[in-house]
Order: structure tokens, then C-alpha cells, then sequence
């Protein structure tokens, strides 16, 4: 069955819509500026200082030429004043020259250090956003598009920079040439409205296709990952999967590539039609400057400074038109990224609402909960009703897609129930203060996080202001056993975790669990959430680790998720979900009692080991 495809026609941005983008612009050198204030006028001013340098010396080369002329015909040389302006000339060629590396340095600073500071505001407005929105395919797209350019925002300071500096020298160089042959500029005019008019033409259109093509990319990006990533390869090799993705990532490529390439073809055609156009004018002007030199108009020197003053002014005049084009397309970038930034959540619940209780008193009830994704009809969870006792042990079980995951979510607070609500001792949890109430659990997701950082980062994540408490750490790994897997290691708790890194040690399943139930401990939490924690332990293992689990909890609350039926049954009480709904609830004895579903799965996994 083929995958359907879908239109990738760019959406077509217009020069007036690129225009707008430039609104941004302030801001963004506002944030360049607080980033590196110092820097940041040290490179203006080497700008401006340099900006004013090449009339100047087109300048000294005019009179450079009409004192060498006077000399050949003069009967008694006198260099004096040849040899002063040549110095004056070297010494300006090679301040213009330290500049020039100055703002190179300057450039590559400033953007150094505002790449890091725009990734850091993104990593941060990150952790703002609802579990819900990331999960959400068109808003991924926004932040997908924020995170882009992070480098091209580099090349867009100094892009503007360049552009103010080129003002600075259109400006006297205008000047000068005014002051000789107004007329010039008229032909300077005719010169460079081709490139104006191409670059209107085409403004918006490369950003118009990279938008279209942000899910495209991202599809890419993660063929990329899957063909060629030491996660995937086992999977990759035993099931010869290599010429699939290739060719997948090869197709979709191939589509990106025809239509920039298209894209491209008409740049150029249409560049080079007008770029004949100028360069007829420019030779139109340069023929007017030689016959009025011949005709006794204009000294040798002034045809130097005229013909080498319309050139540069052609020059500076179309990049600086072309450079205004990529500006604003850039421009579009800057303006998905302050967007993003300036998206507002409703945050109030965070920050006020009631405090936590210090100790649970009566429990969390779940009243006619019912929950859907956005943009969805069907219901994942509906009409569910419970207890979660204060102190007691209670264990969700059910086949899958039963809605145990969404339940821990919505007790976390990561999702808000379609309908029903949620209580903590008889209080709604969405009255209390969002960020202290979900400090109040420590949890371990099925699909845990393995941090590729050191052993000793991985486990204080659970707590990662006592990252310097070692004796904190040393409790939370003996109690997870995760001192075994220190002890095994080489760099002890300061080795580095996973392949990607040089020195990196990579861990079975079952390490790596005990390091991210050591990261649970850590937090010493009121409610502890294990959502299949064992899942890659041997049985023995498991065993031992539940059995710790109990004692070492004695008068917390605990969710627990487990497929194996002889870990919940050392819980206080089990549930069982049935397609989103309460099936049965109760202690294992009376669960057995019951022959329903319960009874049934136990009994299935209890034959597995006869």
C-alpha cells in the first residue's frame, strides 16, 4: 500500500510579506547587543571607521596620479609630495586591512556567543509548553522552524551590519561622483534597477519552499538517524532494511531537489537577462568618463577616482540589494524564532493556586474522568472512578492501549481531563500550584530517558540541585542497586554513559533501569509512579528490586504498571483497565475471586511458566 503524499507546492511568500518580517530586526540587535555589549560596539565602530576609508583612498590615488603626471612633465622633480600621499595610502591599506579583521573576529564572536544564547532561550521556552502541544504535529512544526537558522541568525547580523557599513560608503561615494559628472548617477540608476527588480521577483521564495518543507525535513532528519545510528543497526542489518531507507530518504530528497532546483534555474535565467542590461549601463557610464578625460575635462586622476568610485558604486549598489533580499528572507526566520518566543501559556496555575500538603492525608479520587486528544473523537480513557489511598500501594493493570499511561499523565498533570476531574484530599489538583504539585511525585516512564552524560548525572536528574550531595546519590543507587553498576564501571560514577562520546560505556536494559530507579529514590517524592520499570530485568532481579521497592516506601503512595503479574500482586490493591474504562479493582485474592479479566491474563501468564 503506497504512502499518500502530500502537496508540497510552496506557499508563496510575497516581497511585501518580507518586507514586514523586517520588524524584527531592533529586537534582534537589542539581544546581540545585551548578549556582548563591549563586542558589539567595537564591530560598529570598526564598520563606520571603514566605511569612510575607500573614497579616501580612491581619493589619494587620484591625487597620487595627477602628481606623477605633473612630475613627468615638470623640468625639476620634487617627490616630496608624490611620497607622502603614497604613505598616507599604505597606512590607510593597512588600517583598512586590521579593520576588516577585526569585524571578521568581531562577527564570529558576537555570533559565537548568540547562537548559544537563542539555543538556551528555546531550550528554556521548551519546558513551558504542554506535554500536549510538543505532541502536536503543527505546533512541533513552529518549534521545529524556531530552532532552524540558529547559525543563519549568525550570518543575518552580520549581513545587516554589512548593510549599514555599505550605506556609509554608497553615500560619500555618491558624493564624490556628484561632484564631478552629476549625470553618472543617473546611469548608476539604470545600472542597478535590473538587480532591484530580480530580487523583488524572487524575495520570500527560498524561505517559502524551506517552509513548506519543515515536516519534510524533519522526516528526513530522522531517516538520516535511522539508517545510520548504532541504536537502529541491529535492526537495520537482521532485517536488511538499508536499501529501504535509503531509497525512502533518496526519494523524498530527489522531490526537495527539483524543486529548489527549479527554483534556482529561474534565479539565474532571469539574473543573468537583467545583469546585461546593467553592465550595458555601467559601460555606458565608463565610456562617458574616458571621452571627457580625452577631451581635457577630466585629469588622469580624476578618471581614477571616477571609474574606480562608479565601480565600487555599482557593486556596493547591487549587494546591497541582493544582501537586502537574503536579509529579509532571514528576516522570516528571525520572526518564526521571536514568535515562538513570544508565545504565551497560561502559566497562572504554576506559579499561585494552593500549596501541597506536606503529607497526604486522604488520597487522590478520580471522578467520571474522561479523556481525548485534541483534534480527536475517540476516547481514550472515559467515565473512570477510583481511589488512590494515602500510603497505599495501587497497580494498573490491563492488555494494551487500556489507558494506564494516560491515567499516570493525567495524575501528573500533563494532560487536563476532557471531562471529570481529579482530587487530592478532596481538592481539585488543577487549584493547587502546578510546579509544586508535580515536584510532589517521582516517577519512571516506561520509555525512560537514558541520559548520555556521566553515571553520576544520570541519577541526581531526580534531583539535580543535591548533584553535589554525594552521599544523597550513594543512597539512591544502593537502594535502586545501582551501586553494582557503579562498582562495574570503570570511571565509577564519573563515567561517561552511552557511544556518543569518546570514553562512552554503553549499558544492558537492565543497568540502565536501575540507574533510572535510582534517579526515582533521588527525589525521596511523596508519590512514586512506576510505569514498567522492570521491564528489562531478569526475574530474579525484578523480584528483588519489588520487594526492596515495598520496604523501602513503607507509608508512601505508589502507582505501579507492570505486565507481570507476580509483581502486582504484592500491591495493596489492583485495578484492571479495560478499553479505557474500570474493569475491576480490589486485593489479588479478590480479584482471583472474581473470575473476570484478571483471573483470565494471570492465569494465561501463569501457564507460560508451567
Amino acid at each position: 500500500m503506497s504512502r499518500p503524499q502530500r502537496t508540497l507546492k510552496p506557499q508563496k511568500i510575497n516581497f511585501k510579506e518580507s518586507f514586514a518580517s523586517l520588524k524584527f530586526v531592533p529586537r534582534f540587535f537589542k539581544e546581540i547587543r545585551r548578549v556582548n555589549p563591549l563586542l558589539f560596539y567595537a564591530n560598529v565602530s570598526s564598520r563606520i571607521i571603514n566605511a569612510i576609508l575607500p573614497v579616501v583612498l580612491l581619493w589619494i590615488g587620484k591625487i597620487i596620479v595627477d602628481e606623477v603626471v605633473l612630475q613627468i612633465a615638470a623640468e625639476t622633480k620634487d617627490y616630496e609630495r608624490l611620497w607622502l600621499f603614497v604613505g598616507i595610502e599604505f597606512g590607510l591599506a593597512i588600517l583598512s586591512d586590521l579593520l576588516s579583521r577585526a569585524i571578521a573576529l568581531t562577527d564570529a564572536l558576537l555570533g559565537d556567543q548568540y547562537s548559544i544564547d537563542t539555543s538556551v532561550r528555546i531550550i528554556k521556552k521548551t519546558s513551558e509548553i504542554n506535554l500536549d502541544q510538543l505532541e502536536d504535529s503543527e505546533f512541533y512544526d513552529k518549534l521545529e522552524r524556531a530552532r532552524q537558522q540558529t547559525t543563519g541568525r549568525v550570518g543575518l547580523m552580520s549581513n545587516i551590519l554589512t548593510q549599514g557599513q555599505d550605506v556609509i560608503v554608497i553615500v560619500s561615494l555618491m558624493a564624490g561622483v556628484v561632484a564631478f559628472e552629476p549625470w553618472l548617477i543617473i546611469l548608476l540608476i539604470v545600472s542597478i534597477v535590473p538587480t532591484i527588480i530580480n530580487e523583488i521577483k524572487f524575495s520570500g521564495t527560498s524561505y517559502s519552499l524551506a517552509r513548506s518543507w519543515t515536516q519534510e525535513r524533519r522526516e528526513l532528519d530522522y531517516l538520516r538517524y535511522a539508517g545510520a545510528s548504532d541504536v537502529t543497526a541491529k535492526e537495520v542489518k537482521l532485517f536488511g532494511l538499508s536499501d529501504y531507507l535509503a531509497t525512502r530518504f533518496q526519494n523524498l530528497s530527489n522531490k526537495y531537489y527539483k524543486e529548489s532546483k527549479q527554483l534556482a534555474k529561474q534565479r539565474a535565467a532571469w539574473g543573468s537577462f537583467f545583469n546585461v542590461i546593467g553592465t550595458g549601463a555601467y559601460y555606458g557610464a565608463f565610456v562617458l568618463i574616458v571621452f571627457r578625460t580625452v577631451v581635457g575635462v577630466f585629469s588622469l586622476g580624476d578618471l581614477t577616482f571616477l571609474s574606480g568610485s562608479f565601480n565600487r558604486l555599482q557593486t556596493k549598489l547591487q549587494g546591497f540589494f541582493t544582501r537586502f533580499t537574503a536579509i529579509t528572507e532571514s528576516a522570516l526566520y528571525l520572526q518564526d524564532y521571536f514568535e515562538f518566543l513570544d508565545l504565551k501559556f497560561d502559566r497562572s496555575e504554576e506559579v499561585t493556586g494552593l500549596s501541597l500538603p506536606k503529607s497526604i492525608q486522604q488520597g487522590f479520587t478520580f471522578k467520571n474522568v474522561g479523556f481525548k486528544y485534541p483534534k480527536s473523537e475517540r476516547w481514550v480513557i472515559r467515565n473512570v472512578n477510583f481511589e488512590l489511598k494515602a500510603g497505599e500501594k495501587l497497580a494498573f493493570v490491563g492488555e494494551n492501549g487500556a489507558g494506564k499511561t494516560t491515567l499516570i499523565k493525567l495524575l501528573l498533570q500533563f494532560y487536563e481531563p476532557t471531562e471529570g476531574e481529579i482530587l487530592l484530599d478532596g481538592v481539585p489538583i488543577k487549584k493547587y500550584n502546578q510546579l509544586q504539585y508535580q515536584q510532589y511525585f517521582g516517577v519512571i516512564f516506561q520509555d525512560f530517558v537514558k541520559f548520555e552524560l556521566t553515571l553520576r548525572e544520570n541519577i541526581a536528574m531526580g534531583e539535580i540541585e543535591e548533584i553535589g550531595n554525594q552521599s544523597r546519590i550513594d543512597k539512591a543507587a544502593d537502594k535502586s542497586l545501582a551501586n553494582k553498576v557503579v562498582s562495574e564501571l570503570p570511571g565509577g560514577y564519573d563515567q561517561q554513559l552511552g557511544k556518543r562520546f569518546k570514553n562512552g560505556k554503553d549499558l544492558s536494559g537492565g543497568q540502565w533501569q536501575k540507574i533510572a530507579i535510582a534517579r526515582a529514590y533521588m527525589k525521596d517524592a511523596e508519590v512514586l509512579v512506576l510505569d514498567e520499570p522492570t521491564s528489562a530485568l531478569d526475574a530474579r532481579a525484578e523480584t528483588e528490586a519489588f520487594d526492596r521497592f515495598i520496604k523501602l516506601t513503607e507509608g508512601k503512595t505508589a502507582v505501579i504498571i507492570s505486565h507481570r503479574f507476580s509483581t502486582v500482586r504484592i500491591a495493596d490493591r489492583i485495578m484492571v483497565l479495560k478499553d479505557g474504562t474500570v474493569l475491576e479493582i480490589g486485593t489479588h485474592q479478590e480479584l482471583m475471586e472474581n473470575n473476570k479479566l484478571y483471573t483470565e491474563l494471570f492465569n494465561l501468564q501463569a501457564a507460560g511458566y508451567q
